[in-house]
């Protein structure tokens, strides 16, 4: 089945061309079904490239999948024309009345910030207690990640000697969960980020359960609440090329950033990466989809379908302060 997207989206034309089934509105009014509602919070300032990314990674299910994506009001974006903003993108104050099937929180470069230091932080904080009543399953990238794990868990997060640049092997840990199913004993994965959250940290936390471990990056797979919040640190929605333009990017702005690990084919940057990520990417998107997304959603939409809102570590410990 289909994307559902809107009709002038700027990437649906390179969707097209890779043989991704897109749909426009038009058309989705006249199939009789109900379609996974998916809310994407983009907090990328290439927004088009993810977009794409994330596009990608959701059309291997048989489902139809409507998409919208949610911008930070409290935020200036200087990498995506306003008019790509306003008219492809929501904020929060336009959907909290609104429930969701599943959601997307994408990374974000603010990761050498303290959380309480990044401009949108109150902002998210509203998101993060929001889901809790309004979405039935999310899955948190990268930085993404580590604010909800702060946010919901006091995870505090660590700068690393060295950024985390490259592929890395996991391991698959807890395979009888859902989320991992189809998976091989060890795959690789994209990781690019200055900060971690120790995985002995994670390992403490009675909320959180392991499901990929990487020897050299930690923690790459976790989950809470049976699937309802899903932790991923590293990036799978990342295409060939990603990590090769954050390299020349940063050695153009002056920083010293290693070659990116076991990604260029003898350490050589002027050779094409192979893909080897593609394969699990798409099985943890459609497993998401599939066990914790569609097979938990209630088909009416019209309630809440969690109830009362979760109390949280922050709101707990931040609770009376100014």
């Amino acid at each position: 089945m289909p994307i559902k997207v809107p009709n002038d989206l700027p990437v649906r034309s390179i969707l097209e061309k890779e043989n991704i089934f897109v749909m426009d509105e038009n058309r989705a009014i006249h199939q009789d079904i109900r379609p996974i509602k998916i809310l994407i919070l983009n907090l990328m300032p290439l927004k088009e490239a993810t977009e794409l990314q994330i596009l990608r990674e959701l059309s291997n299910t048989p489902l139809q999948i409507d998409c919208t994506f949610m911008c930070m009001k409290s935020h200036d974006s200087t990498h995506t024309s306003r008019s790509h903003l306003d008219t492809f993108y929501v904020t929060f104050d336009e959907i909290r009345h609104l429930n969701f099937d599943g959601m997307i929180v994408t990374g974000a470069p603010v990761e050498l910030y303290e959380f309480e230091d990044v401009d949108y932080w109150d902002e998210i904080c509203r998101i993060f207690a929001w889901i809790n009543t309004h979405v039935t399953s999310t899955i948190y990238l990268c930085w993404g990640a580590q604010a909800a794990m702060y946010y919901y868990y006091g995870l505090e997060k660590v700068l690393l000697e060295r950024k985390k640049f490259g592929l890395f092997l996991h391991k698959v840990y807890n395979r009888k969960v859902p989320l991992v199913r189809g998976f091989d004993d060890q795959f690789l994965m994209p990781h690019s980020r200055y900060t971690d959250v120790p995985t002995e940290d994670i390992e403490k936390c009675p909320d959180l359960t392991i499901l990929a471990r990487s020897d050299e990056a930690g923690v790459f797979l976790c989950m809470a609440e049976n699937g309802r919040k899903i932790f991923v640190t590293g990036h799978p929605e990342y295409g060939r090329t990603q990590l090769k333009k954050e390299y020349e990017r940063d050695h153009l702005r002056g920083l010293d950033t290693a070659i990116p690990e076991n990604y260029f084919p003898n350490d050589d940057p002027t050779a094409t990466p192979p893909l080897v990520w593609r394969a699990h990417a798409n099985n943890l998107y459609t497993n998401w989809l599939n066990y914790y997304v569609y097979q938990s959603t209630p088909y009416d939409l019209g309630g809440t379908p969690w109830g009362e809102e979760i109390p949280d570590n922050y709101a707990r410990k931040n609770r009376g302060k100014a």
